[in-house]
């Protein structure tokens, strides 16, 4: 059981953000805190999915492609076979005296980069968004005096019930 726990620890960190954020965003009447709340828990989501994307023991999905085949002939093809064949024998692979991997590309665990990909937009997609929502504090700022919603809320039913700003 205990083990389990220390294996799985990531998620433990993403629970403990996840919630952190969204409790932020509850409990705060500041708005800029909400914002940062909302930022921390969508981090939290960001690490779920990377955490999820990682296999273990798995290798980045990039293929090297064997050149010496090739009817070519030409003097720059050795050198990419020397250098792929090299490239796969740092990746943990054994090569053989003639310079081909003794393992095929489908023996190799790979970790799915598509998750990867998505975050890296998603990451994008955030930062955008979280500037829009600051540029709209400070021109809420400008019109309440104030970024705290019991203010604002204040400020709006006194102009609803009156029909004119204090």
């Amino acid at each position: 059981m205990l083990s389990t726990i220390f294996e799985n620890y990531h998620y433990s960190v993403v629970i403990v953000l996840m919630m952190t954020g969204l409790y932020v965003v509850f409990s705060s009447r500041n708005l800029i805190k909400k914002l940062v709340g909302l930022s921390v828990f969508q981090t939290s989501v960001f690490l779920l999915y990377i955490t999820i994307g990682k296999v273990k023991g798995g290798q980045p999905p990039i293929l090297v492609e064997d050149h010496g085949s090739s009817s070519s002939g030409g003097g720059g093809d050795e050198h990419h076979v020397e250098a792929a064949t090299n490239m796969m024998a740092s990746a943990g692979e054994t090569v053989t005296a003639a310079g081909s991997a003794t393992h095929h590309a489908s023996e190799v665990i790979y970790s799915n980069p598509l998750p990867h990909v998505l975050i890296l937009t998603a990451i994008v997609v955030g930062v955008a968004t979280l500037a829009i929502g600051l540029a709209l504090v400070v021109r809420i700022r400008e019109v309440y005096g104030s970024i705290e919603e019991d203010v604002i809320n204040d400020i709006d039913h006194s102009y609803n019930l009156e029909g004119t700003a204090d």
